[in-house]
């Protein structure tokens, strides 16, 4: 038998154990028969790499290589979801939704697992990134790490391209054995969340493999559009088909029980049936059993079971309008309510908070809480000086939950001032929430501006809100256009705006000219128009800010709402925003001050790119010094014509190597891909070498 053959047919046996051991129970061969076929297989591949097949069984066992997890963007939506805390909260999405849909719903109900999101990306079946949520937007490119775990396939029974999300996590009892196991008590995870979180950016996939992470998966993305089901159930269905491990725990609600079998039986699935009319006990029977589960959960999801009704309804840029998280009780403690202040948002919104006695919670302090809104403080009848129930909602978010004790200086229900405690302008109810609708209200502007300026949107170095706060109230800076035309040289010897800091500012504002037009868009803080949001419109033909504002002037809703995960309601806002005299008099201002407003604009300052690295492949490890992030360097690639990959395979062309390649380099040498270090890649850019510089945390940057 030859050495392929060889190869071939240990890949195929170990294959087939380890799918009866992991999948069904059940052991073809002993222990040391299956270690020693394993170790046989890893010795040939080692002697013979090219012959290893993608998804070998030893992808299982991990290296001993250091991974440095590159970022990656994600292709699908990849956000969180909005909260309730109560059945009543649930059963008002419920409504709502059938209400807006016009028509009959159901809706799948699946245990929130406390563990880590991930998303794993397959390409003609084979599995090839598997990357963290991140921000939503990017993430870190784990892979090697995922395919230790037995519970994630390697390839797919079928040729498929998909994206996967599911939850990593690990359960409770390995856990406890796990961590009984550390003899430094310092080292000891908090809880099974956080090992399962240290565990996935191990930086040797060897160390991994011995901790028994599993996923559950929740949700499938065809690139075929015409293969994706209809429905939520044919997605469980199909993906557990395909060999992925779904949550058996599943409930699903519809107008009446008999209605709820008969899908979960369509779709071939096991799950419990409810009516509409049992939520809370749905809720109340899972927060019992919540404890007795072999693994952790925080909380039920709920999400409409159509997805054409998803498409139609889309996203926020926070969270899908089709999906909502019920978060059992957060950990509580006491305080008393000193005062209550009011915030004035840039976009107008009113917004109570609750000043309190300092309480420590959830490992911190805090002194303030939200209250949401007038409605809310009605239904605590909260008045200052109560003693008042505090939880931060999501392990994240302080927020005053119910009163315990009434105050004894007789003080009633707080009420909201009638005017905006900024600019005096009357406030406005808007459904539930209050607003100030003067557009020139100083809080409002500085929130515009510092929002405009922030890292994540025009990134303008030392331009942050208290900085925006005294050259607003310098009168230096009144809207987001005057960072362009304003003389910064007033602001000398304002507290902190020293000689250097206003050339640091001068040399910031001057590069942020050159943002890309998707970013010059988000930033404008339209309504439902973040970054993601911004690169879908472009995408889909808005590519300019005249194409925008013409669709606006005609009232065309129709034009955005038909664009993939937008849906009616972002459609009317993108209008509402754009038809605004305020915001068209700031867009023409930056069109003066020269800042991109389309995207055939995003060019250097020089003009047009020669577009050097076209047909080419780019991959990316090491860290360097003056790419920092590495996505920097990304962007010059692409920028140039080139595509960027996550990992080196057999179709990249060039590896830029940095300090520390390890294990991509190594397979770069292996199939002969072109490799190119930094100084190399800075004369290739034409830019030659630029001195780094330091900055406060030592590391470095490019001047």
């Amino acid at each position: 038998m030859g050495i392929k053959e060889e190869i071939d047919k240990l890949t195929e046996e170990l294959k087939v154990y380890q799918d009866k051991y992991y999948k069904e129970g059940i052991s073809l061969v002993s222990d040391n028969e299956y270690d020693r076929l394993t170790d046989k297989l890893i010795e040939l591949e080692k002697e013979h790499p090219e012959l290893q097949h993608p998804d070998s069984p030893t992808k299982r066992v991990g290296s001993d290589l250091t991974n440095d997890f590159p970022e990656v963007r994600h292709t699908i939506p990849v956000l969180s979801l909005d909260k309730a805390y109560s059945d009543e909260a649930v059963l008002d999405f419920f409504s709502r939704s059938i209400q807006k849909e016009g028509g009959a719903l159901s809706f799948a109900a699946e245990e929130k697992i406390d563990g880590i999101s991930m998303v794993l990306y397959y390409e003609k079946g084979m599995l090839v990134r598997a990357v963290t949520r991140g921000n939503g937007e990017i993430g870190n490119d784990v892979t090697p790490n995922i395919m230790t775990m037995r519970s994630v396939p390697l390839s797919l029974p079928e040729a498929v391209d998909i994206a996967v999300r599911g939850e990593v996590y690990l359960e409770k009892a390995d856990f406890e054995r796990l961590n009984a196991s550390e003899p430094d008590e310092s080292k000891r995870a908090a809880n099974p969340r956080n090992l399962a979180a240290g565990t996935v950016r191990r930086q040797k996939s060897n160390e991994a493999a011995r901790v028994p992470l599993t996923i559950f998966c929740y949700e499938g993305f065809w690139s075929d559009k015409s293969e994706t089901p209809a429905d939520h159930l044919h997605i469980l269905s199909r993906l557990r088909d395909l060999g992925f491990r779904i949550n058996p725990h599943l409930a699903f609600f519809d107008s009446d029980k008999q209605k709820a079998k008969k899908k979960l039986s369509d779709a071939n699935l096991e799950g419990d049936a409810y009516g509409f009319d049992e939520i809370d006990e749905f809720i109340r029977k899972k927060t019992k059993e919540r404890k007795n589960l072999p693994y952790e959960i925080d909380g039920l999801v709920f999400k409409i079971n159509e997805l054409d009704v998803r498409e139609a309804f889309g996203y926020t840029e926070h969270h899908p309008r089709w999906a909502i998280a019920y978060k059992f009780e957060a950990p509580q403690a006491e305080a008393k309510l000193l005062d209550i202040t009011v915030q004035v948002g840039r976009t107008g919104r009113i917004t109570p908070v609750a000043e309190i006695t300092p309480t420590k919670l959830g490992g911190s302090t805090i002194r303030r809480a939200t209250l949401h809104n007038q409605e809310y403080i009605d239904e605590l009848e909260l008045a200052i000086g109560d003693t008042v129930s505090v939880s931060k909602r999501g392990d994240v978010i302080p927020a005053v939950e119910n009163v315990t004790e009434k105050n004894e200086e007789g003080n009633t229900t707080y009420q909201m001032p009638a005017d905006c405690p900024c600019c005096h302008s009357p406030i406005v109810q808007v459904g539930g929430l209050q607003y100030c609708q003067n557009y020139d209200c100083p809080d409002q502007a500085k929130g515009r501006i510092s929002y405009f300026a922030s890292a994540d949107e025009m990134d303008i170095e030392t331009l942050g809100p208290k900085t925006v706060e005294l050259l607003y109230d310098a009168g230096i800076l009144r809207n987001i256009e005057d960072i362009y035309t304003a003389d910064f040289q007033q602001a000398s010897g304002l507290p902190g705006l020293g000689e250097k800091s206003i050339e640091l500012l001068q040399k910031g504002i001057k590069e942020s000219v050159s943002r890309p037009f998707s970013t010059v868009l988000s930033a404008l803080g339209a309504a439902d128009i973040g970054k993601k949001s911004a690169e879908i419109l472009v995408k889909n033909g808005f590519d300019s800010i005249d194409k925008i504002i013409d669709a606006a002037e005609r009232q065309d809703v129709a034009a955005f709402a038909s664009i993939p995960g937008f849906g009616l309601i972002t459609g009317e806002r993108i209008v509402k925003a754009f038809s605004s005299s305020s915001l068209r008099n700031t867009i023409e201002a930056l069109k003066k001050a020269g800042v991109h407003m389309s995207a055939s604009e995003d060019k250097n300052e020089d003009g047009d790119e020669a577009q050097i690295f076209a047909g080419q492949v780019w991959c990316i490890t090491g860290s360097f010094h003056n790419f920092n992030p590495r996505s920097k360097a990304l962007k010059e690639i692409e920028k140039r014509g080139g595509r960027t990959v996550s990992s080196v395979t057999g179709k990249t062309t060039h590896l830029l190597s940095g300090e520390g390649g390890g294990s991509k380099r190594a397979e770069a040498e292996r199939l002969g891909v072109t490799i190119v270090d930094e100084k190399t890649f800075m004369e290739l850019l034409g830019k030659g070498e630029e001195e780094p510089r330091d900055d406060e945390s030592g590391q470095l940057f490019l001047l």
